[in-house]
């Protein structure tokens, strides 16, 4: 599942996904992506990993790809959360090769992503 995370900055979206994520979790996600982007032109996105991206089904992964594809020129921060080491140098690894800047954080440091995602911080 996907779930949205409240009581974050208004300038980014976050969630935290637990069990199985199936397509269908994304829609949640693409509705306030597209509110967000709206809003403010760009996209400053946190997601949270309570889980293994093994959980993901390939819908979800479809559905997620689909997400960075089509707001590809409005990514501005991504923030990803996770213990796994993998899941942490994948995401740093992304900003080389597309647009906006990604960083991977581990679980005890979730206050420090939402600062640097919501760019209270450099």
């Amino acid at each position: 599942m996907m779930h949205q995370i409240s009581n974050l900055p208004s300038n980014m979206v976050g969630f935290r996904s637990s069990g199985e994520v199936t397509k269908d979790d994304f829609d949640i996600v693409h509705t306030e992506v597209e509110k967000l982007v709206d809003e403010t032109g760009k996209l400053n996105y946190l997601l949270f990993l309570d889980n293994s991206p093994a959980d993901f089904t390939a819908g979800a992964w479809l559905q997620d790809a689909l997400l960075g594809i089509k707001n590809i020129t409005e990514w501005n921060r991504a923030g990803i959360i996770s213990d796994s080491e993998t899941v942490i140098t994948f995401t740093n690894a992304f900003s080389k090769i597309i647009p906006g800047e990604f960083r991977g954080f581990h679980k005890d440091e979730y206050q420090q992503a939402v600062d640097w995602v919501s760019e209270k911080t450099i």
